[in-house]
């Protein structure tokens, strides 16, 4: 909170939290790892903060592995930190480049943890591997991200070495790559974590010639991932047997209809496997209501007034019945003070704002002006809204990258309805800070947006986005 805020941590805080005896259970709980990818996204106040903790002793408690690189000098000259202040800086580079990357979350945590292995014999690169791994685990990734995060630690240096040591129209090389990287997510997050480390060591280490040569190898690559990559799976999996239920429902009666869902307990089911999906945050909430426009803004709108922080959603259109389209959106939601609300009283304030009596911006500009606004993240990256290439042949797909922050997505829903477009569906996620969304939108008649079209909406949206002080799906 005090790096998200850009406020100090005092000292009486960090000491009564050095006097917690409880430790947290491994892997972590969804809710500490988010906490974590927001602190290390918060820029460079990521710093006083960590330095708090870090004299605190509270660094070392959460990552032991810290221990060995914590006032670790540099064998290079070439850097300007420490081996522990240099993890920091990197993340904190890595965080104004967020917007170009699809897991700004694996991101943060590569730049946290790739120099780890300076504190064991031998290559750094391959005991920061194994290091990597086990404190992924430890933090709670999944087995797929734990593959990718060890992959990013043990070639961190890869695509620098490569791009200023080797030719380029060498297809050697860029199979070489290929071939380390494996997939173009892999590549996406390793071109970021090159630059932010580069840019964290030192003005040696990165230029306009290097940066060049990295973006050079980093297309031949992906132009070598995309051609030799297997078709993507078709079609996707269709809504459970309760959202069906839902689904006929609100086609009964007309109306919508909500499900709010908690989190099943550890008792609940097996255990967790090793390649298990993370434990997500939140409560699941069902929405079911007949296809009508301005769907998203109403309920992204009520779930802002009543202070429910939105972690991800799907919005999809089914037919239960054959009869007629019905919207089905799937949120994962949680309180940001106090207890969440009875579904009774979201569904009635929906109502209320599909019928056009509950004034949404008004409420929420009377909340925005009765409370000091925080202080706006200083170097915090600008929103990013482009036009997906190649997204889908039946509707435009439009991804927005930003900061999250409260009533957001509430803004994008009003803007993709001010615009004169239907949205279809949409894939929203936040990450730590990060809100990654992507929206499939199509034009009154059904049909995807024009090349101009689609142009012009993300850049009046990404301005949008930018004039309203920050972003996010909150």
């Amino acid at each position: 909170a005090a790096a998200a805020a850009g406020l100090p941590l005092a000292l009486p805080a960090v000491s009564a939290l050095a006097a917690q005896p409880a430790t947290l259970p491994v892997p972590w709980p969804a809710e500490a790892r988010e906490q974590l990818i927001t602190l290390l996204g918060a820029g460079p106040d990521t710093v006083p903060v960590w330095e708090a903790l870090e004299a605190g002793g509270l660094i070392t408690r959460l990552l032991p592995d810290w221990e060995r690189v914590r006032c670790r000098p540099q064998r290079n000259p070439v850097h300007r930190w420490t081996v522990d202040r240099h993890l920091v800086e990197t993340a904190v580079r890595a965080s104004a480049l967020t917007r170009r990357v699809r897991r700004p979350d694996l991101l943060l945590v590569a730049a946290l943890l790739h120099d780890m292995g300076k504190g064991w014999p031998g290559d750094h690169s391959v005991a920061g591997e194994t290091i990597a791994r086990d404190m992924a685990t430890r933090i709670g990734f999944n087995a797929a991200d734990t593959d990718v995060l060890g992959t990013l630690v043990r070639h961190h240096l890869l695509l620098i070495e490569t791009a200023t040591r080797r030719d380029l129209g060498d297809p050697a090389t860029v199979a070489l790559v290929a071939d380390a990287v494996g997939d173009p997510l892999t590549l996406e997050l390793l071109h970021a974590l090159t630059e932010a480390d580069a840019l964290a060591t030192g003005p040696a280490a990165w230029s306009s010639w290097r940066a060049s040569l990295v973006a050079d190898l980093v297309k031949r690559v992906a132009a070598s991932l995309r051609d030799g990559a297997a078709p993507p799976p078709e079609g996707e999996p269709g809504p459970s047997v309760a959202a069906e239920r839902l689904a006929v429902e609100a086609f009964r009666t007309a109306g919508p209809v909500l499900a709010l869902r908690p989190r099943p307990t550890d008792t609940d089911g097996p255990e967790r496997e090793d390649d298990a999906e993370p434990e997500p945050v939140g409560v699941e909430l069902v929405v079911a209501l007949p296809e009508q426009p301005g769907v998203l803004p109403a309920v992204a709108g009520v779930l802002a007034l009543h202070r429910l922080a939105v972690h991800s959603a799907e919005l999809r259109a089914i037919d239960p019945v054959g009869a007629g389209q019905i919207l089905l959106l799937d949120w994962r939601v949680s309180a940001q003070y106090g207890s969440l609300p009875r579904a009774e009283r979201l569904r009635a304030d929906l109502v209320r704002a599909l019928e056009g009596s509950l004034d949404i911006s008004g409420r929420l500009a009377e909340r925005e002006a009765a409370y000091r606004r925080p202080r706006r993240r200083p170097g915090a990256p600008p929103p990013r809204v482009t036009v997906a290439p190649l997204g889908s042949r039946l509707a435009t797909v439009l991804e927005v990258r930003a900061q999250d922050a409260p009533g957001l997505l509430y803004r994008i829903g009003r803007a993709l309805e001010a615009a004169g477009v239907w949205v279809r569906s949409a894939h929203v996620s936040t990450l730590g800070a990060n809100a990654v969304d992507a929206f499939y939108v199509t034009t009154a008649e059904g049909t995807p947006l024009s090349e101009a079209r689609a142009t012009e909406l993300a850049r009046d949206l990404e301005r949008d986005l930018a004039g309203a002080g920050g972003s996010g799906t909150g």
